[in-house]
């Protein structure tokens, strides 16, 4: 097995262990959440893994606008697509947590909408792309949107949900699970579970990129 693929492999077994860990190993029975408490494992690890992909994608963004290489232009959208994969996981695995804890597949819950809304502006970052013909015009206005985007998904996620009543713990004045519960027993599981959805993250966008390096190939061999 070549060195380069070792995270890949990491990858898998660190997911494996969440999703197998997550379903079988006893978690604290804490007020309301109940069993429910599991999907922790499996909601949480999308937004860090949506974060991080978004964060790679930035800063390819960056590379678009100080190089003419429009090579980084398919890492950044790749990236991008994968975090948006992630973030509607994301959005569904925390309607099922709410449906089961505060009634309502979707509450008017400042973290929801703002998730939402981040998750419509990256959308129209796909739009944008799809109106555009020109590909050095396409890279270059879609690498500028994608670095507006960022910092603003970054406050409608973690900062105005902080500032306004909130049922999401750790917001709106609501204690976050490390506040209430130091069980050792989630964090066993949920930590490998965020570097495990990471690295699988980062693999299919390697996929993406190099599917798309192979049709970039073929269209100049045309």
């Amino acid at each position: 097995m070549k060195s380069i693929q070792w995270w890949k492999l990491a990858g898998v077994v660190l997911v494996l262990f969440a999703l197998i860990g997550g379903l079988l190993l006893p978690v604290p029975q804490l007020p309301i959440l109940a069993q429910s408490i599991r999907n922790l494992y499996y909601h949480v690890p999308m937004w860090f893994g949506m974060l991080s992909l978004l964060i790679a994608s930035s800063v390819y963004a960056v590379k678009v606008l100080m190089s003419k290489d429009l090579i980084n232009d398919v890492y950044s959208e790749s990236f991008a697509r994968v975090a948006l994969l992630y973030g509607t996981i994301g959005i569904v695995t925390g309607m099922i947590w709410a449906k089961n804890t505060w009634g309502a597949y979707w509450t008017n819950d400042p973290k929801l909408n703002s998730a939402a809304i981040g998750m419509l502006m990256y959308a129209a970052y796909f739009v944008l792309r799809g109106s555009i013909e020109d590909e050095e015009k396409k890279a270059r206005i879609s690498a500028t949107y994608n670095l507006f985007c960022l910092p603003m998904f970054i406050v409608l996620i973690f900062v105005l949900p902080r500032l306004t009543a909130s049922l999401h713990p750790g917001n709106g004045g609501n204690p976050g699970f490390n506040s209430y519960d130091l069980d050792s027993r989630l964090r066993m599981v949920f930590y490998p579970a965020v570097v495990g959805w990471i690295l699988i993250g980062f693999w299919i966008a390697n996929i993406q990129i190099r599917l798309k390096k192979i049709e970039l190939k073929k269209e100049q061999e045309l």
